[in-house]
């Protein structure tokens, strides 16, 4: 039997329930794995057309993501970049059959990697476990730019659930590197997002999808709130986009822009996906065509 993947707010309260930080998470195994010596070994991959999955040493747990590259790919021409990111539980190779990315980078010409968190997880905002995901995924968005020749001013990030929450801590914990993100029912949430310094020290643009029927809405509202008035976001009136569904946009004060999709009869989900678990289609929004619209016009500032 499939575990449903989980937002991890609900985690995060049944650690602190059990009386453990989610700070503390093992992600199921029991406690925290022993550490080799910290090492980070090149990855082996041939920059090509299609999918290919890597294997690389990161202070020393064997960590792996795929990347996938349009036909016609070429080193020669740099591309854009989309780092997609699972739920928990769950692993790269799901993100990418939720999400549907791989036929958009087909269709549109950017580079996609799938980074899989250890024990099935990232260590988000509120969740799961300790490893130093932002430094991995860190270094792989930096191969990919020397090796793959990813354009380094168009490098974005998405995810839904913990994955969500993941492309927030990404884009305030690795300055410079990306230049929007979009989570998918997923949050500026839990202790770091509490303290009002925890802000992107560049201008990172956000696009994100909140559920009316999501149990977690209440905390990605906060977050957005808490982001917008850190970040000195004035919004507009919100839109109707399709049927029930509204849009806000907000400019911030370093130049970046919010843009909230509400959609008041969607629970924790992808819309527009066909996946049974996850995905969800009767909003009639396709949020992975939606995101790539927004990443193309949003490339990072120059300097």
């Amino acid at each position: 039997m499939r575990i449903r993947p989980l937002q991890i707010s609900a985690l995060a309260l049944l650690l602190t329930a059990a009386g453990c930080g989610a700070n503390t998470d093992d992600g199921g195994n029991g406690g925290e794995k022993p550490r080799k010596p910290s090492a980070t070994q090149p990855a082996k991959e041939t920059p090509r057309p299609g999918d290919q999955k890597v294997t690389m040493t990161w202070k020393g747990e064997q960590r792996v993501y795929t990347v996938h590259a349009p036909p016609g790919y070429s080193p020669a021409k740099r591309l854009p970049l989309v780092v997609v990111m699972h739920p928990y539980p769950a692993d790269g190779a799901y993100a990418a059959q939720l999400t549907g990315f791989n036929a958009k980078a087909d269709e549109e010409g950017f580079l996609v990697a799938y980074p899989d968190g250890v024990d099935q997880g990232y260590n988000a905002l509120v969740c799961c476990g300790n490893e130093d995901d932002v430094g991995f995924i860190g270094s792989l968005t930096k191969r990919l730019v020397d090796t793959w020749k990813a354009d380094p001013r168009r490098i974005y990030a998405t995810g839904i659930s913990n994955g969500g929450d993941m492309s927030f801590k990404l884009a305030v914990e690795l300055p410079g590197t990306l230049a929007a993100i979009a989570p998918v029912s997923g949050g500026y949430i839990g202790a770091p997002a509490q303290d009002p310094t925890y802000l992107p020290k560049t201008p990172v643009s956000v696009i994100t999808f909140v559920g009316g029927a999501d149990k977690y809405r209440p905390d990605f509202e906060q977050g957005i709130k808490s982001w917008s008035e850190r970040l000195g976001c004035k919004a507009r009136r919100p839109e109707n986009v399709k049927g029930k569904t509204t849009r806000t946009r907000a400019e911030c004060r370093d130049k970046s822009v919010v843009t909230t999709y509400r959609l008041p009869d969607m629970g924790h989900n992808w819309p527009g996906s066909k996946d049974l678990t996850m995905g969800e289609t009767t909003t009639g929004l396709d949020a992975t065509d939606l995101i790539w619209e927004f990443f193309e016009a949003h490339p990072k500032a120059s300097p």
